[in-house]
């Protein structure tokens, strides 16, 4: 064989590899809503003694649909027994809801209706998204031990041991996502001996923007290349890109001007970038309200008025968001359904 054949050959083999990464990647992102945009209710939970109802509200909006719950611990200094409570803060008092009661036997009804009628194409209906208050290892243990009693309504997979040896997904009507904190990832997936069922999935890490200051590091994170800010291959239990608004538009949210075509293809970039490397994206939290209509969102997110935020909303199911977070579920849920997407 000649050079030229054997160069040849090994083109064609490294393309095939390549071909047929690309596909299986296509695959495990497609097993979420066929890769399509879901509606990401943030802050889902109630606070401040309001909006116990936000659950409902979030699943009227149709599935199917990302609910955040914030998770801390609280321990009854009556009895010293701890338990996991849906909290806006890292220092619960004890009135907060438990996550038990709170999630799981509120949406008990439609996970059993879902297994009953056992149509998996739409599975998963739920995406259960944890954002953890503190990371202390009772309430991590706690949360491992909660999912373990409803692990038959809950998407796992097997834990490898090659972290990229990416496993299909048992499919089931949640799926349970947490974020990039290395104590979690030690609990959740290093802790745990090969063949075990992974219940929860974590958030890549973003590499570290070093600047002098935070003009400078609104600057980067708005103009560096994705693949500066994310290089890591996905792992079994690393799955998808969690991002503020940060980085399609410099200072985010508060500072957002006109929504521009290289706002646009920013954005693109991002969420094609992360679906190449096989992660799904998210981004958070996109708002947009007059301080006369805010019901008790806050300032963080809001792009200052509902056109605003429409004109976000629109990019971002266009460039294929996986998880679109935000305070308004009512309006985007319309919105998606106005433009197809619901």
């Amino acid at each position: 064989m000649t050079f030229f054949m054997v160069s040849k050959t090994i083109h064609v083999l490294v393309l095939g590899a390549v071909w047929a990464s690309a596909i299986w990647a296509q695959q495990k992102l497609d097993f979420l809503n066929r890769n399509r945009p879901v509606l990401d209710a943030h802050n889902c939970y109630p606070y401040e003694g309001r909006w116990a109802d936000r659950i409902d509200r979030a699943v009227s909006t149709g599935f199917p649909v990302s609910i955040e719950q914030d998770l801390a611990w609280y321990v009854d200094p009556a009895t010293g027994k701890g338990r996991v409570v849906v909290s806006h803060t890292p220092h619960p008092t004890g009135a907060e809801p438990t996550l038990r009661d709170y999630f799981f036997e509120r949406v008990r009804p439609i996970v059993e209706k879902a297994l009953k009628e056992d149509d998996r194409d739409k599975w998963p209906l739920i995406v259960l998204h944890f954002d953890f208050k503190d990371n202390q290892a009772p309430l991590l243990h706690a949360v491992w031990a909660l999912l373990g009693e409803y692990e038959s309504w809950i998407t796992t997979t097997p834990k490898t041991a090659n972290a990229h040896d990416l496993q299909p997904f048992d499919r089931k009507p949640l799926l349970v996502i947490t974020e990039d904190s290395d104590a979690q990832e030690r609990v959740f997936y290093t802790g745990l001996p090969v063949g075990s069922r992974l219940r929860l999935f974590g958030s890549a890490h973003s590499n570290p923007v070093a600047a002098k200051n935070e003009t400078e590091k609104n600057r980067l994170l708005a103009s560096l290349p994705p693949d500066r800010l994310l290089s890591e291959r996905p792992t079994n239990y690393r799955r998808w890109w969690n991002n503020s608004w940060y980085v399609v538009e410099e200072g985010g949210e508060p500072r957002a001007g006109a929504w521009t075509a290289a706002d646009d293809a920013r954005l693109r970039s991002l969420v094609n970038h992360a679906h190449q490397l096989g992660y799904w994206i998210r981004f958070y939290t996109l708002d947009g309200f007059s301080s006369e209509d805010d019901r008790g969102w806050g300032a963080d997110y809001n792009f200052g008025s509902l056109a605003a935020v429409k004109l976000r909303w629109k990019a971002a199911l266009d460039a294929g968001v996986n998880m679109i977070a935000t305070d308004q579920y009512k309006a985007l849920g319309e919105f998606m359904r106005k433009n197809g997407f619901k």
